[in-house]
């Protein structure tokens, strides 16, 4: 049975009766027959070459919990931030956080971080203090905070559905945030609201847009980093992650139907992305597999690199990679 794996679903807020959108790698049955949208053409996709692979850890945070995103606050410690997702009790957005010295023992922070705040991306800022990069009501708007934990909405929004492009979006989300060469870039998905073809799962289509900024809060954008309207990634791209890698290349990580996969981004241009981590075995009979790997986010700890990923109403999960 075929299912659907955007994290997608929209909800009204009860006071403000504002639309957000929220997470969780959702499975359900697709919709039936859909109109085949125009595709562009196929990407390359190359598979990493050999050398360590990425080995699963286990479970970092059980629960109903996913969009995770990773910090180093300092002493050698990680913060790691994650949001409720929508089949828990008394639903409001929630982001919470906790800690680890270890990467792999995690001890959770008492309290809500926010509310009404998904897909939560914080950075570090070169004054000091953090800066949360979130999806509220189809836009990217963000919050800052001295201490990690009490957090102050800024006003208006980093990055609107408004593009050159000619793209009618249904939203702008997931966004994440590395401040690289003095600027800080953005890569975040952008949602077309028709299905890629009437054989993949999803009835939507999800593709990464990117963005420019001086100071972090006015953004220029850029247009399409990566298409997903192709045969190798039929309409899904998500849960983008930029990182600065060992050797001081900027990757992007994302996930898709086959599982994790990352490219090299230097100059607004991104290489062929290289097939990197699934839970599972692939199966020739099922060219969609359930349960990939969703919305990764990486941290390195000594030599080690971390991935953590949600496994949707199980918590978030980790696997590491040595020598990375």
């Amino acid at each position: 049975m075929g299912f659907t794996m955007s994290r997608l679903r929209l909800l009204v807020l009860p006071l403000l009766a504002l639309a957000i959108l929220v997470s969780g790698c959702v499975q359900q049955s697709p919709e039936g027959a859909g109109s085949t949208t125009t595709t562009a053409a196929s990407t390359t996709t190359t598979t990493a070459a050999q050398g360590p692979s990425w080995q699963s850890g286990g479970v970092a945070i059980a629960g109903t919990y996913g969009d995770a995103d990773v910090v180093s606050i300092g002493g050698g410690t990680l913060r790691i931030y994650y949001s409720l997702e929508p089949e828990a009790a008394d639903f409001q957005g929630q982001v919470y956080s906790a800690t680890s010295t270890d990467g792999r023992t995690w001890t959770q922070e008492s309290g809500v971080r926010k509310t009404w705040s998904t897909f939560p991306s914080v950075i570090a800022l070169p004054a000091g203090g953090y800066r949360m990069y979130f999806q509220n009501a189809e836009e990217i708007k963000s919050a800052t905070s001295q201490d990690g934990l009490t957090w102050t909405d800024e006003a208006g929004t980093r990055v609107d559905k408004a593009n050159a492009e000619g793209l009618t979006l249904q939203n702008v989300a997931a966004p994440t945030v590395l401040y690289t060469g003095g600027k800080y870039v953005m890569v975040y998905r952008a949602t077309i609201a028709e299905r890629y073809s009437s054989d993949v799962p999803n009835s939507d289509t999800q593709l990464f847009m990117w963005a420019e900024s001086g100071d972090g809060l006015a953004f220029e954008k850029k247009g399409i980093l990566l298409d997903s309207r192709n045969s190798q990634f039929e309409g899904l791209l998500d849960g983008p992650e930029l990182v600065q890698w060992s050797d001081g290349t900027v990757r992007l990580y994302f996930w898709t139907y086959k599982g994790v996969y990352h490219g090299t981004l230097a100059g607004g241009t991104l290489s062929a992305p290289e097939f990197d981590y699934a839970t599972k075995q692939a199966d020739a009979m099922n060219k969609y597999p359930s349960d990939p790997p969703c919305d990764p986010t990486l941290a390195k700890m000594g030599s080690d690199w971390f991935m953590y990923y949600g496994q949707h109403t199980k918590g978030i999960y980790f696997a590491t990679l040595g020598s990375g």
